[in-house]
């Protein structure tokens, strides 16, 4: 999984990089709407993965 989440990283900032460069309105606006869903994806598949280790803490079994 945090393999994934760096990925989705590197490709956040690839497009975040890419809208400074001065293209046209369209690619820029499409750039900033793909570093936003990645970076959605990034804080979902990190919210699971807290969820998955929570679950696994003895300290959850008590509950």
């Amino acid at each position: 999984m945090h393999r994934t989440i760096d990925d989705l990283t590197d490709q956040a900032d690839r497009a975040e990089r890419l809208a400074r460069t001065g293209m046209d309105p369209l690619t820029v606006e499409r750039l900033r709407a793909y570093a936003a869903e990645c970076r959605g994806r990034i804080a979902t598949a990190e919210r699971d993965q807290g969820d998955c280790r929570s679950a696994a803490s003895p300290a959850a079994w008590a509950r």
